[in-house]
């Protein structure tokens, strides 16, 4: 039956049902850790922990007693050579050393329990003896038995100190039986619980019977998680294999990309520029040529005026030739600073900008970042077959799963499991009349035992109680009361009984002591500190051909690592039986999931990745060729610090309007006449043209624009001007350097790449192959169940049985030992309650009575 059960929890782990299949799709989270749920897990109600209440004080002090009694540690060494022997050598042969040196080792360990049994049986003999010559003494009127009491001055003192005393010793006594009695209804009251504890076990390993299979199909069912996901990424691969070539690409092409964006926006910014360029330098001019123009002829009118006689006749005053020579001098600065008709237009360069714009280079640029940004297409299209091929042998991995489930007999399997179970507990139900019948008769047989010593200490409490209320202190020993003397004797009759029960009793209770103690000691005690789990997993001891037994039974390999504490633990801690019975032996689950799920197939597939990426072409000729034009339109050929010294200087060399004051001033010192007539007109001229012309040529918006355009355009166009070639050929340059990697360098990062996206895919399969072993060693078919058949057993045995027993013979024993000064003291007390049949008579009373 052992072997069956073995079978069906082998089974049991190879078992499983249909894979669940998903009819709709659902939406998987990103690549990361899968989410396989939890496995669904039976509740096992049974509670192999027992709590005896206030008994328990009972139980603690017997354990204490027994320390002291056998403080010896548990002797593994003796009882592993006693069990190899088979005890068989040491009845035969036990004159040899060796035998007599474990005779000898036994009796060391168990000195303490017989000494005690010694005191036991010494007392059981002894007892019977003594009373028998006790009761001859009194015949013989000794030993108290004659009838004659002598009278002391300390006689009631001595009556109430042995009647203290042997109340007292009553009441220990009683407390005695109290314990025993106790101790005798809490077993019967615990064997009524063997059925509920039994039935509980029952039930778990029904529950562990019906639950495991269901946790074997969720295991497998689960595949369907990693199906989907695997699916999901593998149809997904652009985003996510693509999308992460694409990410690392564009760090070393986007600048480049960026540096021709931005010749780009340069080139329309240069074009816009010389424009601005040729129509400042048209407004300008056109405001230069009609001042120059009306200054020069006011310059020629007034050298015109100056040559009158009235300047230089020798009939003029000194003063106003003097005037004249001064003005015809300052002529010379009446005249225009910034003449921008000297300078050359840029229309050259202009035309070769335009020619260059026409070229639309962002839009080639974008080009490229489109066929840039298409790598998750590219990676799709040329990963098509590949991805089916993998998708195709994920689905067959789920098939060989489903058809290896159906290679093994489960119903059946648990069909006989259930029906073994299902006898074991009828059997069991069988033997509940026969233990509750046994029982009863053990509590009548305790019961018995009790009302002995209850028997007796009835006598002492009833003797005690007539001999103390009748008993009169004026009464002289010979004319005691009848209540004081059946007190006295009562007394007598529980010494009797006494006599009568201690020695069976004695007996009976060192038989239980031997028994009781001995199996707390050697059996309960070490269960607890698990040195009895080290016996029994002894190298060779139980076959001596097997180093370790259960794994020499069950796989016929006993070098394996198996034991009865490790079995025990593991089942203890609730994890499951594929780890707690290494059936990893049997069946190593890591290895059918390595070949049946995480096949060389599948990574063999994901190694025939192939993405080649030379069809992204970041910049054509076309945008190239623009670039080349734009270096080549001529803008260093423009004389840029004539334009900025031009647009610098003031409209006039000299400020005209005080030009006309100064040209006023002195005129008013000359005398009048035609000349200073003609003067004064010309410095209202000068005074005209500043008003109409100077002024709005410094003030007028469409002269400060054209100057202002003018001056930032030439700016502009000296910076980009300057190492333009060298610049466009660095751009050029980081273009064909990005198109190289992509064309010719790209192999390594898309091998990095895909072996990442590769070694995601695996890690699905890596991650249920873990939960899946994890699952099974901690939570599938958990074994509590059979650890707790062990720890109801020790609770039955040890906590039910041995403990009740050993507080039963603990209790009743002490108030055995109590009866020796009970019948002592019964016995001197009850002179002082019997009638007496003579007295002491003294003189002085002789007279009295004369």
């Amino acid at each position: 039956m052992w072997k069956s059960g073995t079978l069906l929890l082998l089974s049991v782990l190879w078992a499983s049902g249909e894979l669940q299949q998903e009819t709709e799709p659902r939406r998987l989270p990103p690549p990361g850790k899968l989410d396989f749920g939890y496995v669904p897990a039976g509740v096992y109600e049974t509670l192999a922990h027992y709590e005896p209440g206030p008994i328990g004080i009972l139980f603690h002090l017997v354990h204490a007693f027994l320390h002291a009694v056998q403080p010896n540690a548990f002797p593994h060494d003796l009882i592993v050579k006693l069990a190899k022997d088979k005890f068989g050598a040491i009845q035969t042969e036990y004159q040899k050393p060796e035998n007599i040196v474990l005779t000898l080792q036994a009796i060391y360990y168990e000195i303490g329990f017989l000494i005690c049994a010694a005191v036991g049986l010494l007392f059981a003999i002894l007892m019977p003896v003594v009373g028998l010559f006790f009761c001859m003494c009194r015949c013989c009127d000794n030993c108290g038995g004659e009838m004659h009491q002598r009278q002391r001055k300390n006689a009631d003192c001595r009556r109430g100190l042995l009647g203290t005393l042997l109340f007292s010793t009553s009441l220990v006594i009683t407390i005695g039986v109290l314990c025993a009695y106790a101790a005798n209804q809490n077993l019967s009251s615990q064997v009524k619980n063997i059925r509920r504890l039994v039935n509980s076990n029952m039930r778990d390993l029904h529950t562990f019977a019906n639950d495991t299979p269901m946790q074997i199909d969720y295991l497998i069912s689960q595949y369907a998680t990693v199906k989907n996901k695997v699916n999901y990424d593998l149809d997904n691969i652009g985003p996510l294999l693509g999308g992460r070539i694409h990410v690392r690409l564009d760090k070393e092409v986007h600048p480049a990309l960026n540096q021709v964006l931005n010749m780009a926006g340069a080139m329309r910014e240069t074009k816009e520029a010389l424009e601005n360029v040729s129509v400042s330098l048209v407004v300008l001019q056109e405001g230069a040529g009609k001042l120059h123009f009306n200054l020069s002829q006011v310059c020629d009118s007034i050298n015109r005026t100056l040559d009158d006689p009235g300047c230089h006749d020798e009939e003029s005053d000194a003063t106003t030739a003097q005037l004249c020579r001064s003005i015809r001098q300052s002529l010379s600065q009446l005249q225009i600073s910034a003449n921008f008709t000297r300078l050359p237009n840029v229309n050259p360069q202009l035309e070769k900008m335009k020619n260059v714009v026409k070229t639309d280079l962002s839009s080639v640029v974008h080009r490229g970042f489109s066929s840039l940004n298409d790598t998750p297409h590219i990676v799709i299209e040329q990963t098509r077959s590949v991805v089916n091929s993998v998708q195709n042998l994920v689905d067959s991995v789920g098939n060989n799963i489903s058809s290896f489930s159906k290679a093994f007999p489960l119903q059946t399997c648990l069909s006989n499991f259930t029906i073994f179970i299902s006898h074991a507990h009828a059997k069991i139900e069988d033997y509940y009349p026969e233990v509750d019948k046994m029982d009863f008769y053990r509590w009548i047989g305790c019961i018995a035992l009790c009302c002995m010593v209850v028997l007796v200490l009835a006598f002492n409490y009833l003797g005690l109680l007539c001999g103390t209320l009748g008993y009169d202190k004026h009464a002289s020993p010979t004319t005691r009361g009848c209540i004081s003397n059946t007190g006295g004797t009562l007394l007598m009759a529980g010494v009797g009984f006494s006599f009568i029960f201690s020695w069976m009793l004695m007996g009976v209770l060192t038989t239980i002591f031997l028994a009781g103690g001995n199996m707390e000691k050697l059996l309960c005690e070490p269960f607890h500190t698990k040195e009895l789990f080290k016996v029994v997993d002894t190298p060779y001891l139980i076959n001596p051909e097997w180093k370790n037994f259960i794994p020499g039974y069950m796989y016929n390999d006993s070098d394996l690592e198996l034991t009865s504490e490790s079995l025990y633990s593991t089942c203890k801690q609730n994890k499951g039986i594929y780890s707690a019975l290494r059936l990893d032996k049997v069946f190593n689950i890591s290895s059918f999931l390595n070949t049946t799920v995480f096949t060389k197939d599948v990574v063999r597939q994901l190694e025939n990745f192939r993405i080649d990426l030379r069809t992204i072409i970041l910049l054509e000729a076309e945008g190239k060729q623009n670039l080349l034009d734009f270096s080549e339109a001529g803008l260093s050929e423009i004389n840029y610090a004539d334009y900025l010294d031009e647009v610098n200087k003031g409209v006039t060399v000299v400020d005209v309007l005080s030009f006309a004051k100064e040209l006023e001033s002195q005129t008013d010192l000359m005398p009048r006449g035609p000349l200073q007539a003609a003067l004064k007109g010309h410095v209202a001229t000068l005074q005209r043209i500043h008003r109409q012309q100077i002024t709005p040529m410094e003030q007028a918006m469409k002269y400060v624009r054209a100057r202002s355009a003018l001056n930032q355009s030439m700016r502009f166009l000296e910076r980009t001007a300057s190492d333009l070639p060298n610049k466009v050929t660095d751009v050029l340059e980081a273009i064909e350097a990005a198109q190289h990697l992509i064309s010719q360098n790209a192999t390594l990062l898309i091998n990095q790449e895909t072996r990442k996206y590769s070694a995601t895919i695996i890690g699905y399969f890596n991650q249920y192959i873990e939960w899946v072993k994890t699952s099974l060693a901690l939570e599938v078919a958990p074994c509590k169940p059979f650890s707790n058949i062990l720890d109801t057993a020790q609770i039955m045995t040890c906590s039910f049985l041995v403990d009740s027993m050993n507080t039963f013979w603990m209790g009743l024993g002490c108030s055995t030992l109590f009866l020796l000064p009970s019948v002592i003291l019964a016995v001197k007390l009850a002179k002082y309650y019997r009638r007496m049949d003579t007295e002491d008579v003294y003189d002085d009373a002789l007279d009295n009575w004369n």
